[in-house]
């Protein structure tokens, strides 16, 4: 993750997690690092995420398992890291925008709808909460934050249909601000954040704040959420198909990756190239 500092008022941060981007462990470290030094700056209005590759934005949680004692750790709020960290987020002073190019599915997700305004590219733009046709559940806001953007039905479509979604679709729907022309997306966000980063930092604050207030899903149910996820986990048949997604080149570049939605309904099948 490297952090470009454009004034003290505006800063950009790049995901670069390669190949794909996978949101683990040393994704975490940094967001946590970040977060610490945003709480120390006063000055700061506006913060930009966007990636380093431009087929991926955050593939997905890492389903290996390696980062899970990390993320299960406590952060300053006392909730565990991954929570602690959206959760922040979101009610963090400095306004987030997620710029999107590339894929971003699942806990990836679930992190741009945890950033107060997401911008995607219109040719260069999947979104996907996978999760049940991986045997799992959205488990850090996406059963929660979806439904206030995008309405309940929706909410159940992108969800239950566990399938990738193009940028014009997700704007129509309210998971994304807007869909813009590849060309146009940097200078649109830019624009929009050296404008964000020219006001007095008191108003920002307040009004976000008060948003908040109205629009934002309770502690308790993000927490319900987490612990259901959790519990999905130790599920046999959850196993059966990790372990066939892991088969078919899950967190390597491949098909899987590129066409997740594809490869859900035919998972179990006996032949990974059948599809």
């Amino acid at each position: 993750m490297h952090i470009s500092e454009e004034s003290p008022a505006y800063w950009r941060v790049l995901f670069d997690n390669p190949p794909l981007n996978v949101v683990d462990q040393t994704v975490f470290e940094g967001l946590q690092d970040l977060l610490a030094r945003m709480d120390a700056s006063p000055d700061l209005r506006v913060i930009v995420f966007e990636s380093a590759s431009l087929d991926f934005y955050l593939a997905h949680s890492d389903m290996s398992g390696k980062s899970r004692d990390y993320t299960n750790s406590a952060g300053p709020s006392g909730m565990n890291v991954l929570m602690d960290t959206l959760v922040r987020l979101t009610k963090s002073p400095v306004v987030s925008i997620a710029k999107i190019r590339g894929r971003v599915r699942g806990l990836g997700s679930e992190f741009v709808l945890a950033c107060d305004m997401r911008f995607a590219s219109r040719e260069n733009a999947l979104l996907g909460q996978p999760e049940v046709g991986a045997g799992v559940i959205p488990g850090a806001g996406g059963t929660e934050r979806l439904p206030m953007l995008t309405g309940r039905g929706r909410a159940l479509e992108i969800i239950l249909s566990a399938d990738d979604f193009d940028a014009d679709t997700a704007e129509r729907y309210g998971w994304v601000n807007r869909s813009l022309p590849d060309n146009e997306l940097d200078g649109f966000v830019d624009t929009l954040a050296r404008r964000l980063a020219s006001f007095d930092r008191r108003p920002i604050e307040t009004a976000k704040s008060l948003v908040n207030q109205v629009s934002l899903p309770t502690l308790d149910r993000l927490l319900e959420a987490r612990d259901a996820f959790y519990g999905t986990l130790a599920w046999p048949e959850t196993q059966q198909r990790v372990t066939a997604l892991f088969k078919r080149g899950m967190q390597q570049e491949s098909d899987l990756e590129n066409r997740f939605g594809a490869h859900l309904p035919r998972l179990l099948d006996d032949d990974p190239d059948d599809v």
